[in-house]
């Protein structure tokens, strides 16, 4: 696979690295789908396009093939940031047994949650 990366001057093309938002002078694009109403998005994959419109069409070609989907994300790879250390950031739930409440009865007329 070739892409049309621009060289700096006096920079050799085998010096020249790929950044992960661009291949072909496409961006990298996040994809988020929702397969009903109600429910989360959740993250299905990546698709590159040249810009939003072109990624929607792209994300809804590659992951909405079955119909099971309600609405879709595209969001620029790059205007996504996350943390390196989560372990850090966050205190340990092991003390706190409340936030997982395994031991309650749901009746059934709840239904969904």
């Amino acid at each position: 696979m070739s892409y049309d990366v621009p060289i700096a001057p006096g920079e050799s093309p085998d010096e020249v690295t790929l950044d992960a938002t661009t291949a072909g002078g496409w961006q990298l694009w996040e994809v988020f789908t929702r397969p009903k109403r109600g429910l989360s998005y959740t993250h299905c994959g990546s698709v590159h396009a040249a810009d939003a419109e072109s990624a929607v069409l792209n994300a809804r070609d590659a992951y909405t093939r079955r119909g099971d989907t309600a609405s879709l994300w595209v969001v620029p790879s790059n205007a996504i940031h996350a943390s390196d250390d989560p372990a850090s950031m966050f205190d340990p739930a092991d003390d706190k047994p409340y936030r997982h409440p395994t031991f309650y009865e749901i009746p059934d007329e709840v239904g969904q949650l």
